[in-house]
C-alpha cells in the first residue's frame, strides 16, 4: 500500500505503509523512494509551520510585555469585595 498524495501524512500512515516486492527479494525501489519523497515533503511543511508559529508566538510575547510594562499604572488593588471601578 502506498500512501495517497494530497492527504495529510500522519504517524499512523507511516506505520501502516507496506511496500510490494518486485523481485525475488527486496522492496520496490520506486515505491520506497516515492514514499520517502512524501515524508520529506511533509516534514518540510511541518518545519515551515513550526518556524512561522514560533516567530508569531515570540512577536506576541514581546508585544504583550511592552503593553504590560506601559500599563503598570493602570493596575488597581482590590480593597473590598465586589468593589468596582469608580464611577
Amino acid at each position: 500500500m502506498i500512501y495517497r498524495a494530497g492527504r495529510r501524512l500522519l504517524p499512523q500512515h507511516v506505520r501502516a505503509v507496506t511496500f510490494g516486492t518486485r523481485r525475488w527479494r527486496g522492496l520496490d525501489p520506486e515505491q520506497v523512494y516515492a514514499f520517502l519523497d512524501q515524508v520529506a515533503d511533509e516534514l518540510e511543511h511541518l518545519t515551515r509551520d513550526l518556524t512561522t508559529v514560533t516567530t508569531e508566538g515570540e512577536r506576541i510575547r514581546v508585544a504583550l510585555r511592552r503593553w504590560g510594562s506601559g500599563h503598570t499604572d493602570c493596575r488597581r488593588t482590590r480593597t473590598a469585595r465586589n468593589s468596582g471601578w469608580p464611577r
